[in-house]
């Protein structure tokens, strides 16, 4: 692994995928591809953006808190704790 500070997003599992299509401004292309290439140059193993994606958004959602709130998994806990 690289002397280079680690990133957030750490090395990628290997998991069981489905395309998923979307559009973005061009300015986050450009970001998703900067943060790919220190990606790659901090885990020194190569990976394109797409590939960051789907872990970056899993990140994102696991860090928000109305989400987790929100979750059924989440609702179902909290109704059973009440009874």
């Amino acid at each position: 692994m690289s002397a280079t500070r680690k990133l957030r997003l750490g090395p990628l599992p290997t998991t069981q995928t489905v395309k998923l299509t979307f559009t973005c401004p061009v300015g986050l292309k450009a970001d998703l591809e900067r943060y790919a290439e220190l990606h790659a140059q901090t885990y020194e193993e190569a990976v394109d953006a797409v590939t960051l994606i789907p872990y970056m958004l899993e990140a994102f959602m696991a860090g928000d808190r109305g989400f987790k709130k929100k979750s059924p998994t989440n609702i179902q806990a909290n109704r059973g704790s009440s009874q």
